[in-house]
């Protein structure tokens, strides 16, 4: 329309407004200048991160699930995006096929050096490996194994400035019978080969009311080497830093951060990182029941004897307690962000947030089949229910409550083919569509410790009056879930499940999408889901 036709007296054509975009079931910026925290409410477990130029880069672990290392983007380290993952897929692969639930990759380290970003992460029952990319969002190197063996967790390397390289690394009892001590080698500063045996720097059982030291991480500052381990558990511990003048050690101890009178237990095992200005921050872990570890960002800075103090409430020693809520870093502005959730399957990768619970195949899944829509082909389940399943393609909780929705298509070929909604953990429950030899049914089912080999409890809500249908659960606080359908896709009708999500094994619940078979079919059955939505 142009401006002569509107000074007649024509009116322009209104153009609808834009849907408003969901609101976020979390987000940490308050919007006022302050954060609250968790700043990632979601299962970013053993979060470490490294500041390049005016760019910080968060990397965790990632267990079983593919892909893994995922990598997190942020400029003012309150608003994260998830921009990839380093690891498409664990190795070795076919071991990982069927899932390793609480194996795989365990406390990672990412730092910068020499123009590349480098990861190195520990496999507890194959050892200590390295990754490197010079692009953190693009393709990283193939893992290479620098130190074969059981035990070996949670490695850090330190390149120091006289040009020499190190390697400090923990131990875990369940595979390698000691636990509560770090060790430290010297390291090829630029294959990364380890060149010696190693040196016990830090020995947790000679330290009266120290247990469970582990999770390193190798800094240097002012002529001290200091590592940062978290000591006491993951639910009851907290944070300790340890300093000498020489890598070998003896080391100081003290403890800098601790639960207190605060409501965050276990602040433990994270990561030191600067701004351009000087400030100084520490992010950390919380286990919570379901949600898993989530991360908290705690004020940080350097008392005049080269001891940190963090969080708030600090008393002489510098020790705090960890903050809910505090002024943001003095950095540039940023849009509110969080790492993505809903999907609607147009682009031609899964989103970032997805992962499969074992090693991925080509044939679980299409994004061109059917375009607009995630195809999931029926793949045999393995019995008695889902702990062994890999195909499931799920994600990690968003928030202490949040409400995801799907549209499912179901295209059955067999009886017994099953397509849905689950939320997954210990004990876990799924909503869909089954074929059966009385037709389609909306079952909903659910299974109680589900590693110790239990059977699914099922029941039939009602007979399926169409292929197509909407599926919705609701998380609320405290972890409780209630599953719903819907024809059109407003009006939902709730179904009688009392279920409460659990962690699994190191990680919390997830909830996603799947589709299997009795048996396997050369023309097997598929599920079509145009959306995954989830919001406040």
């Amino acid at each position: 329309m142009t401006d002569l036709a509107l000074s007649r007296g024509h009116e322009a054509p209104q153009t609808p407004p834009a849907p408003a975009a969901p609101r976020a079931p979390w987000t940490a910026d308050c919007g006022d200048g302050h954060y609250r925290n968790p700043v990632l409410f979601a299962d970013y477990s053993d979060p470490d991160v490294v500041r390049v130029g005016d760019d910080y880069w968060m990397t965790s672990s990632s267990f079983c699930h593919a892909p893994g290392l995922p990598i997190l983007h942020s400029r003012d380290l309150v608003n994260w995006t998830l921009v990839n993952h380093a690891l498409p897929h664990l190795v070795p692969a076919d071991h990982f096929a069927t899932p390793r639930h609480g194996e795989g990759v365990w406390a990672p380290c990412i730092r910068h050096h020499a123009g590349k970003f480098w990861i190195f992460y520990p496999d507890p029952d194959f050892g200590l490996y390295f990754i490197t990319a010079t692009d953190p969002r693009g393709q990283w190197s193939t893992p290479q194994l620098i130190k074969g063996g059981k035990g070996l967790i949670d490695p850090s390397p330190l390149w120091d400035d006289n040009g020499d390289a190190y390697l400090v690394h923990g131990w875990a009892k369940s595979r390698a019978g000691v636990c509560n001590r770090l060790t430290v080698h010297r390291i090829d500063p630029v294959t990364a080969r380890i060149l010696d045996a190693g040196t016990v720097v830090i020995d947790g059982d000679q330290m009266p009311g120290w247990k469970t030291i582990e999770g390193p991480k190798f800094y240097k500052r002012n002529g001290w080497y200091f590592i940062f381990a978290p000591a006491g558990g993951v639910a009851e511990g907290y944070q300790a830093v340890f300093r000498s003048r020489d890598i070998f050690g003896p080391y100081e101890s003290r403890v800098v951060l601790a639960q207190g009178a605060s409501s965050v237990n276990g602040p433990h095992q994270g990561a030191w990182v600067d701004t351009p200005s000087g400030e100084h921050w520490f992010f950390h872990f919380q286990e919570l029941p379901a949600s898993g570890r989530v991360v908290h960002m705690q004020p940080m800075s350097w008392r005049d004897d080269d001891w940190p103090a963090m969080g708030v409430n600090r008393d002489a020693s510098g020790k705090g307690e960890p903050s809910l809520r505090h002024a943001k870093p003095a950095l540039p502005p940023q849009p509110i962000a969080e790492p993505a959730t809903s999907d609607d399957f147009s682009a031609p990768t899964l989103g970032h947030q997805w992962q499969w619970q074992g090693t991925p195949r080509p044939a679980w899944h299409s994004l061109t089949a059917r375009p607009g829509a995630l195809r999931l082909f029926c793949q045999s389940a393995i019995a008695p229910n889902h702990w062994h399943t890999p195909h499931l393609l799920m994600q990690k909780f968003p928030a202490p409550a949040f409400t995801a929705t799907t549209t499912l298509d179901f295209s059955a070929s067999r009886d017994g083919d099953t397509a849905g909604l689950i939320v997954f953990g210990y004990d876990y429950a799924w909503f869909g569509l089954r074929k059966t030899p009385e037709g389609l049914k909306l079952v909903v089912a659910s299974c109680s410790g589900a590693r110790d080999g239990t059977g699914e409890t099922e029941t039939t809500v009602t007979s399926a009056s169409s292929e197509k249908i909407h599926l919705r659960v609701r998380i609320e606080t405290g972890a409780t879930c209630t599953f719903s359908h819907s024809q059109d896709g407003n009006v939902f009708t709730p179904v009688v499940l009392h279920f409460t999500a659990t962690s699994s094994k190191w990680v919390g619940a997830k909830v996603g999408l799947f589709a299997s078979t009795a048996a396997p079919s050369p023309a097997p059955g598929h599920a079509d889901f145009s959306s995954f939505r989830v919001t406040a």
